[in-house]
């Protein structure tokens, strides 16, 4: 039986837990898969009108597995699945928010550029070292980030690699609202109440029409994620890779 992510599903809203099989917050390749075919199933359903993303208890999502980026047997996987999966969300037709508490490291932040709202709990961080791992961002980013960041903050967030407060990501546009303390689950249901009592088409075709050029989205996707693979096939990048996951274990 495939695996699909933890969810539930109340007042045309579907909430999806973002981790591993295992109960991980990370993303893997059957993660990457389910979440895909849990969001394109979703897209397809007129009872779903709103979809939330949400992390673990105290963890959003730190990022992606590198056991599958050290092992070059399961690359080939790793990308078809990644590459779906950014493909649904660049396309994603209904209302998408983002709900963090915690961490969000590497993909488990780049996703949130996909999602139309992001609520954020003051202890919430973000995070991308693609550039300090030896490699390149993901998801789009490499437009959504200037477009909605400014192309400064979006080079300083990315090159520096420098972890952002909550506070600080509402300053730079990445946080859409702040939660009080614990509420950021209650506020982001609030918002999606909200959003699923209007006209879904209405709602739909003005996401479609604010987010502008999909296909520009999922021509830049396949161009990161060729970049994100051949830096993978580096030896140094390897040994980097191999590093930073002793040092993390």
């Amino acid at each position: 039986m495939d695996f699909r992510p933890e969810s539930e599903f109340q007042n045309h809203t579907l909430t999806i837990t973002v981790a591993s099989q295992d109960g991980r917050p990370i993303l893997d390749g059957p993660a990457y898969r389910s979440l895909a075919a849990t969001l394109s199933d979703a897209a397809a359903d007129d009872e779903t009108r709103v979809v939330i993303l949400r992390g673990l208890s105290g963890c959003f999502c730190l990022g992606g597995d590198f056991s599958e980026f050290l092992d070059k047997t399961r690359h080939r996987d790793l990308i078809a699945a990644v590459t779906e999966m950014f493909r649904v969300l660049a396309t994603f037709p209904k209302p998408l928010l983002g709900c963090v508490d915690g961490d969000a490291v590497g993909v488990g932040c780049t996703i949130l550029f996909h999602c139309d709202l992001v609520i954020a709990s003051p202890e919430s961080t973000f995070r991308v070292p693609f550039v300090d791992f030896g490699l390149v961002p993901d998801a789009a980013t490499s437009i959504l980030a200037p477009e909605k960041l400014g192309y400064t903050d979006a080079f300083k967030f990315f090159c520096l690699g420098e972890t952002l407060t909550a506070e600080q990501a509402f300053g730079m546009r990445l946080v859409s609202h702040l939660a009080n303390e614990t509420d950021a689950e209650r506020q982001t249901m609030l918002i999606a109440r909200t959003l699923a009592k209007k006209p879904a088409r209405a709602l739909s075709q003005t996401k479609t029409l604010l987010r502008g050029d999909e296909g520009l989205l999922c021509d830049r996707i396949d161009r990161e994620i060729k970049l994100f693979h051949n830096a993978l096939q580096d030896d140094a990048t390897i040994r980097r890779l191999a590093r930073i996951a002793r040092m993390a274990a």
